[in-house]
């Protein structure tokens, strides 16, 4: 998901990462590079949605987000935050999520949930690689 994690700094990776525009900006420029597809109708043309970095079918009116079907979907967190946690999970697998929640000043169960969540798709890719 993120370039090269070794030379990504915190300070580089808040530079990168720290407003939910910038995000969005760069979930949509990974979801959508080799171009947009409609999930519903498979159409390939598309308007500006109505949230930020959003897209929608010209065809059939359908919108997606850009967190819309990958480890942000229905996060609860800021999606800067998401980031962040996804950051220092990749980053560093072994922390825990009481670890977590102590450097984001977060609960520990929200966490818990989203580091699992990035586990799984840790996973996914080494399975499918």
């Amino acid at each position: 998901m993120f370039e090269n994690l070794n030379t990504l700094t915190k300070v580089k990776f808040k530079n990168r990462f720290g407003t939910e525009e910038k995000c969005l900006e760069y979930l949509a420029n990974e979801k959508w590079k080799d171009g947009y597809v409609c999930r519903k109708c498979n159409n390939t043309n598309y308007c500006k949605g109505k949230k930020p970095f959003s897209r929608r079918c010209t065809r059939c009116k359908t919108e997606e987000s850009a967190t819309a079907n990958t480890l942000f979907h229905r996060c609860k967190l800021p999606i800067h935050e998401a980031f962040g946690l996804a950051f220092m999970v990749c980053k560093n697998p072994g922390i825990s999520s009481y670890e977590l929640a102590e450097i984001t000043d977060g609960r520990q169960m929200t966490c818990w949930k989203f580091k699992t969540k990035i586990m799984e798709c840790l996973e996914q890719n080494k399975k499918s690689d």
